[in-house]
């Protein structure tokens, strides 16, 4: 798939970029992530892919955010089905994994490798990425939330991609903001989490626009 996705996701670039945003083909994101993502005890008009490309709507900006989240899925099961999770016709990719495997204590250094693995692929891909960051629960420790913490501004800086510090910001451990569970934004969670990301986002689309332009 990535052999021929670069190219492919150029020349579509190339007939979105021909038109001002809002007028040309919508750019594609594709949100690959988990059930924070999949939108896990939402109906289907308010989970994260759906609210996301409704207020990049409401700015003038047209895309089809494509919802490639999987409920329980780690960073190595994001990984095992990277090849078709993105399409060749993508032109950008927002990144949401990681928080299943804090939350079941898995090995930070694992979680750093598959992640590493998903963002060489698309870097090759020459796709445009946000990482969207997650914090270890902070009843596993100080070394443990020191070595996962530290792992999405390290890849984002190394691979040049956009970094969204936490995912949950304004959201995690607001009792009005979640389900039941206390884990699951509710659909308020949900557009606080898209109002507060939606400056990189809008960032992500003009890197995938600049980067058919060349």
């Amino acid at each position: 798939m990535f052999a021929l996705g670069a190219a492919a996701a150029g020349l579509a670039l190339a007939s979105a970029v021909a038109e001002p945003v809002g007028t040309g083909r919508p750019v594609k994101i594709v949100a690959l992530g988990d059930s924070l993502t999949a939108g896990l005890g939402l109906p289907a008009d308010a989970t994260f892919p759906v609210r996301l490309q409704q207020a990049l709507a409401q700015k003038g900006v047209a895309t089809e955010v494509v919802n490639a989240g999987v409920s329980g899925d780690t960073t190595a099961d994001g990984l095992s089905r990277l090849d078709w999770s993105v399409p060749d016709d993508t032109d950008a990719v927002i990144v949401e994994l990681g928080a299943n495997d804090a939350l079941r204590g898995l090995d930070p250094g694992q979680a750093r490798a598959n992640l590493d693995a998903i963002l060489k692929r698309l870097a090759a891909c020459k796709l445009p990425v946000l990482l969207a960051g997650m914090r270890a629960p902070p009843n596993l420790g100080a070394d443990y939330t020191k070595a996962f913490d530290a792992i999405y501004p390290d890849l984002a800086a190394a691979y040049g991609a956009l970094l969204y510090p936490f995912f949950l910001d304004g959201v995690a451990a607001d009792r009005s903001l979640n389900q039941g569970d206390g884990l699951h934004p509710t659909a308020a969670g949900v557009d606080v989490i898209v109002a507060k990301i939606l400056p990189q986002v809008e960032e992500l689309v003009a890197r995938a626009r600049a980067h058919a332009a060349h």
